[in-house]
């Protein structure tokens, strides 16, 4: 049966985790919440809803809903006036020549990703063409680690989840990939991500070698 790759989108193929960074900690802050680094990786792969949710929680704090709409248009507001200004040189190194390979050699490519600015952030690299299909944050009503969004992605390539090689860089991404028995592939730091399947600190350690062992690996 063919393989089917799912990316990813923030800190897979672009680094737009320093973006939600600053915009988190400057909301954090105004709220009189400290909020670190540690903080900030236990929000990847997880919703904006659920984000503001968990900062909230950090510093016990309790707003009305009105507000709690109004902070999540505002860190939207600030991350999105980052995007703005990224290109094609902000792609991630290795990135590229992988979806060039499996482009090339026909291989279905959906992007999985909590982002609800996904298409946004793809129109700004020049990657859109790339991506048979896109699941984002506006398709889903389950945040990662529930593999909703990866499960969509497998439907609309046509594959079984079994394989689906999926590319990720949190522990909610990795544990959802998991979940749903796809092949997992962590991308970043592996003592952060040790549950996945594959191990690599980027794309620039993945050549055609690589991808033919995750396409011929069986869970």
């Amino acid at each position: 049966m063919t393989k089917a790759f799912i990316f990813d989108l923030d800190g897979v193929i672009v680094d737009t985790a320093k973006f939600h960074f600053l915009a988190w900690k400057n909301l954090a802050e105004a709220l009189d919440i400290s909020f670190s680094e540690e903080e900030n990786e236990q929000l990847k792969g997880v919703s904006r809803f659920n984000s503001l949710q968990k900062i909230l929680e950090w510093g016990h704090k309790n707003i009305s809903k009105e507000e709690f709409n109004r902070l999540m248009e505002k860190k939207n507001e600030e991350y999105l006036s980052f995007v703005d200004q990224m290109s094609k040189d902000d792609i991630l190194p290795g990135v590229l020549e992988t979806l060039n390979y499996l482009k090339e050699n026909n291989y279905p490519i959906a992007l999985g990703s909590a982002s609800k600015n996904a298409r946004r952030i793809l129109n700004k690299l020049g990657l859109n063409s790339y991506f048979d299909h896109i699941v984002d944050g506006n398709e889903v009503s389950k945040a990662k680690p529930d593999p909703e969004v990866f499960l969509k992605g497998c439907k609309l390539l046509g594959v079984a989840p079994q394989q689906a090689i999926v590319f990720e860089d949190s522990q909610a991404g990795i544990k959802a990939a998991n979940t749903a028995h796809m092949i997992s592939v962590g991308i970043g730091d592996k003592s952060v991500l040790g549950e996945a399947d594959f191990n690599f600190e980027g794309f620039s350690e993945i050549n055609e070698k690589t991808l033919k062992t995750l396409i011929n690996f069986k869970k």
